[in-house]
């Protein structure tokens, strides 16, 4: 009896070879992602605008149309994902700061630090600046994905204010304002903030904590 060679093969081989070819494919996709993302960058850095043409785009990053439809709907849909990916590593950044900073204002601190480091470092300025000139535009296209993007930055910055006696709502809101309109007004006139500017924001800034952590603590 000849023996049935198809159904002799494992089920876990069938698997593991299907996966390797699924993995292959994926590492593939999230290369093409990534080149597009960055492709973007380098266009709206350039022309300083948030709304780049697709062919531009495509032409950057090396690729085809078809690479680009592959991956999105629309330009709308790169708009969102290059939203989120500038939040994301934005936090990472402010995090792996935090982290070395001791709980409290210190980690106030190191998140405003962080934020106008943005407008400090000439790579970041410039992939940064065109949100900062568009950002009503943009929020106003992608109010939900805007809003969970801003909420994930605040995060941080909220567990530190509450270890610093201070109100998490809304000093976290005065926080953000205060950080990130310092940040975009030089990003907007196209000026690096000195050591003294940033200096001067975060005692500001901890001088509000504060006072709010005194009227708590008097019941004020």
């Amino acid at each position: 009896m000849i023996p049935d060679v198809q159904n002799a093969v494992p089920d876990t081989l069938e698997r593991e070879l299907a996966g390797r070819a699924v993995a292959g494919k994926l590492e593939s996709y999230a290369g093409e992602v990534r080149r597009l993302l960055d492709a973007t960058y380098a266009v709206m850095a350039r022309t300083g605008d948030i709304d780049p043409r697709v062919g531009d785009i495509v032409k950057e990053a090396g690729l085809s149309n078809q690479a680009f439809y592959r991956h999105f709907a629309g330009k709308d849909a790169l708009l969102v994902a290059l939203l989120d990916d500038g939040q994301r590593r934005l936090v990472e950044t402010l995090e792996r700061r935090m982290r070395k900073a001791a709980p409290g204002a210190p980690r106030v601190r190191a998140w405003i630090e962080g934020v106008l480091e943005q407008a400090r470092n000439p790579e970041a300025a410039e992939n940064t600046r065109p949100f900062a000139i568009n950002g009503v535009r943009l929020n106003d296209r992608f109010p939900a994905e805007t809003a969970a993007s801003f909420d994930r930055l605040l995060a941080p910055l909220r567990d530190a204010i509450t270890d610093a006696g201070g109100e998490p709502v809304r000093d976290t809101a005065v926080v953000r304002e205060l950080a990130m309109g310092t940040m975009h007004r030089f990003l907007v006139e196209r000026r690096t903030p000195t050591r003294a500017d940033i200096d001067h924001v975060v005692r500001f800034a901890l001088a509000g904590i504060d006072a709010t952590s005194e009227e708590t603590r008097h019941g004020t």
